[in-house]
């Protein structure tokens, strides 16, 4: 009996990594991998500004269904993207204007602007399409391959066969690790985050830098929610984000606030979820499909606990500034 268990244990097993190393795997963990990625990126940018943008999961709820809007009744995609980032970017000013200029608390101003966000989301979309039986979609964005690197044995399928948006995510990448550790404006905006009364002193103008960081992340909040009715789901409902901004603050932490590492969180979340998927559809272990929609999110919590123990976060996170105070 132990010896035919045993024997299922490692059949299951073996199974499961079967899934796993396979190219269809990795390249699903890029592609589930990059709307988290715009998010996360914009929560680092907002947290080594000093502030917590607790507004990520409304903001990218609200990005997906103003850009599904925009492109539906266009046809153009981009625009649909554009119009996403411009409605992260105004409530991205709403949130300056609460923390920043009146000085509230970052936790209360940041579930207040995810709750008129997420109720915004829903209102507007039932006012523009009603209740239909069958959702609208739009026609999703189409693979790019890069031309030669495609072709390439293992790694073309993996690396250069994806969505525009995906090379997009990955190239932010080193865009934003050079911004913020290569150029005068990255320097500021961290010693913002560290010590803002020593940037005021230094001539830096504080709360505009948080009014920047803060526009950048609603701007790619809005893109990270529209990547997923725009060219995962082709489709707008209103469970299209399901906590993953929630989880993007956890990367940002497991990743230190470093653009690198929080690539290297994104892609974790984005394997598990991927793998979670598979396993699904394989029938390989039976479990309830709950079980499985909960796994990356575990996971996630689990590394973050265990591998950021330690991690330190910007000095003035969640401090508001008062140049009275000085």
């Amino acid at each position: 009996m132990n010896q035919c268990t045993n024997t299922h244990e490692a059949c299951t097993i073996s199974e499961v990594l079967e899934q796993v190393f396979q190219v269809g795997f990795f390249a699903a963990m890029i592609r589930v991998a990059a709307p988290l990625l715009f998010a996360t990126l914009g929560e680092m940018f907002s947290e080594r500004a000093g502030v917590l943008n607790l507004g990520i999961e409304g903001i990218m709820l609200l990005g997906a269904m103003t850009g599904f809007c925009a492109a539906y009744f266009s046809g153009s995609l981009w625009l649909g993207i554009a119009v996403a980032a411009t409605t992260g970017i105004i409530f991205g000013v709403l949130m300056g204007f609460l923390t920043v200029t009146l000085g509230l608390s970052q936790h209360v101003s940041g579930l207040s602007v995810t709750m008129v966000c997420s109720g915004l989301a829903f209102y507007g979309y039932r006012l523009v399409f009603g209740q239909p039986s069958q959702p609208p979609n739009v026609k999703a964005f189409e693979v790019l391959s890069v031309p030669a690197l495609a072709d390439i044995p293992l790694l073309g399928p993996v690396l250069f066969n994806h969505l525009a948006l995906v090379y997009v995510g990955f190239l932010l990448v080193p865009l934003a690790a050079f911004l913020l550790y290569r150029t005068p404006w990255g320097l500021s905006l961290r010693t913002v985050g560290e010590n803002p009364y020593a940037a005021a002193s230094a001539g830096v103008r504080v709360a505009w830098y948080r009014y920047q960081a803060l526009m950048m992340s609603g701007a790619l909040f809005g893109i990270g929610g529209a990547y997923f009715s725009l060219a995962q789901f082709n489709a707008f409902t209103f469970g299209v984000i399901s906590g993953r901004g929630w989880v993007c603050i956890a990367l940002v932490v497991l990743g230190r606030w470093d653009p690198w590492r929080c690539a290297v969180a994104a892609l974790l979340f984005g394997a598990v979820d991927a793998l979670q998927l598979r396993l699904q559809s394989s029938g390989i272990i039976d479990l309830p499909y709950q079980i499985f929609l909960m796994l990356p999110f575990v996971v996630t919590v689990a590394a973050m606990a265990v591998l950021a123990r330690n991690a330190r976060a910007p000095a003035a996170l969640l401090i508001p500034y008062r140049r009275e105070e000085r």
